[in-house]
């Protein structure tokens, strides 16, 4: 299963020239750029670690790239996303984020579901790395 949020999550990886290039655009536009990973990317975690402080004062996507390299060497079988910060008044907002790294294998997802009070159904998705612990290793073998 491919996991599918963001821009681009329907195509193939992005390349690290296509990565920068999306990088130089949202430099262009204004955004402050960071990065992020997690080993859990649920829809609903909205909290990923953040990779050092939002880049707002970057000018050129080569600063990005060495930041998305040593994260990359930090934590190789994470999901790590960038996103495009727009400081603009009115804003001031996430406006694009992309993945650019997956682990090798995406274990997927489960639906649970759960009867309650009065014979009542919830249903609420599950990712199925949360039963790989301790947290930060559950990509390992």
């Amino acid at each position: 299963m491919r996991i599918t949020q963001g821009c681009f999550s329907y195509l193939p990886d992005l390349t690290d020239a296509q990565i920068a290039a999306q990088v130089d655009y949202c430099l262009r536009q204004g955004w402050a750029v960071s990065l992020e990973y997690t080993d859990d990317p649920h829809p609903r975690n909205t909290y990923w670690a953040m990779w050092g402080l939002p880049m707002f004062d970057l000018r050129d996507p080569a600063g990005a790239m060495a930041e998305l390299g040593a994260c990359r060497e930090a934590n190789p079988e994470t999901y790590i996303r960038i996103n495009a910060f727009d400081p603009t008044r009115g804003w001031e907002t996430v406006r694009m984020s992309f993945i650019v790294q997956r682990p090798a294998a995406e274990p997927g997802f489960r639906l649970v579901r759960q009867e309650t009070k009065g014979r009542s159904l919830h249903y609420t998705m599950e990712s199925y790395a949360v039963d790989r612990s301790p947290e930060g290793a559950r990509y390992n073998r």
